[in-house]
Formats: C-alpha cells, sequence, structure tokens
C-alpha cells in the first residue's frame, strides 16, 4: 500500500519534491480541496494537481519532466510547410472555458474511443477558471471558419509556461498552437509535466 503525506486544511504544506516517489513516478502527497492559491503556490515548487473524479486531490512532481525550450523547439519540413500555409487565425484567451473543456473530452486512442475519463475533473475545471480570470492561465486558440479547432491551455509564471493539455480537431493545430507559444508568448521553457 502507498503511503503519501495528507496535506490538511490548516496546515498546508507540500513536502520537499525530492520526497517524490519513484512509483508512481512523482506522486508526492494528497489533499481534499484544490484552490488557485494551492495551485500557483505548488507550481512555483514544481508541483501540479492530477488525479480523476472520485479520488482525492493527487500532487506529482516526476523526474524527469517533460520540458520544451522555445528556442530548441525542432521544425520538420513537412511542419514548416504546414506554417507557411496556416490555415488557421490564432487567438488567445477569448474561449478559455471551452478550451478546456475540449481538452476534457475523449479522445481516440489507436482508433478507439479511451474510456478511461479525464484527469480534468470540475473541480480543476472551476480553479483553472479563476486563475484565467486572475490573469495567470492562458489559452492558445486555433480557429479555422469561425470554428475552435484547437488549442492548449496552460498557467504563465514569470518566464515559466506550465502546459495543462491541448486538443485538436484538425491536423496540427495542437502543434501550431504550441509553436504560437514559443514564438509569441516566448517563454524561457515550456513546462510539459509528464510526457504523452
Amino acid at each position: 500500500m502507498l503511503e503519501i503525506p495528507w496535506l490538511e486544511d490548516n496546515n498546508f504544506v507540500f513536502p520537499n519534491v525530492s520526497t517524490a516517489l519513484t512509483e508512481p513516478d512523482g506522486l508526492l502527497a494528497a489533499s481534499e480541496r484544490l484552490t488557485p492559491e494551492l495551485v500557483i503556490e505548488a507550481y512555483k515548487q514544481g508541483i501540479f494537481p492530477w488525479y480523476s473524479e472520485g479520488q482525492p486531490v493527487l500532487w506529482w512532481s516526476p523526474d524527469p519532466r517533460c520540458v520544451l525550450y522555445p528556442d530548441k523547439f525542432h521544425i520538420s519540413r513537412s511542419f514548416r510547410r504546414r506554417l507557411n500555409n496556416n490555415p488557421f487565425e490564432m487567438r488567445t484567451n477569448t474561449v478559455f472555458r471551452d478550451v478546456m473543456l475540449a481538452c476534457a473530452e475523449p479522445r481516440l486512442n489507436n482508433h478507439k474511443l479511451d474510456e478511461a475519463g479525464t484527469w480534468i475533473t470540475r473541480p480543476m475545471l472551476e480553479v483553472f477558471c479563476q486563475l484565467h480570470d486572475a490573469g495567470f492561465a492562458h489559452s492558445i486558440e486555433c480557429w479555422f471558419d469561425n470554428k475552435l479547432v484547437g488549442g492548449m491551455y496552460g498557467l504563465l509564471l514569470g518566464d515559466i509556461f506550465f502546459g495543462e493539455s491541448m486538443f485538436s480537431r484538425m491536423k496540427d493545430a495542437s502543434k501550431v498552437a504550441v509553436h504560437f507559444v514559443c514564438t509569441t508568448i516566448k517563454p524561457y521553457m515550456i513546462d510539459a509535466q509528464v510526457y504523452s
């Protein structure tokens, strides 16, 4: 049985990330609540919430983690052609909630619907919408024929963009959104948290 610290409401201090479990990789702590303030404090320490409906809030800090450096973002020839003929209108922060909801939709995995559910729970949605209203969370949106066809959302804290999730309803839309973050927002790095 796994033993991880339970964070009490009256003493909410994250454990040092060096104490995170190696299996499952990076599981650090659990709690009952999730608030915008806790999310910001967690991200500042390299910790993020990731859990499913019916679970306590699970806090993670995997090692290694997926980090992208915009100045090293590789663009293949085929993707370069896509960018040169980009059919998308790029927008930011116009439909944040819709981007999160699209990211939470079931996805095809090897041409089969992934029934595993989503980690973007109702509390996660509400907290990130509050973070968006406060200017911390942002959506990058790809539009085609005035329809949202792809994008991503995440937190921008200082010069680090924490990419939470992305989706595509048209080929390469999420890749174009990542490229937009690299070339327009220009953070020092993009913390994508886990490889997927």
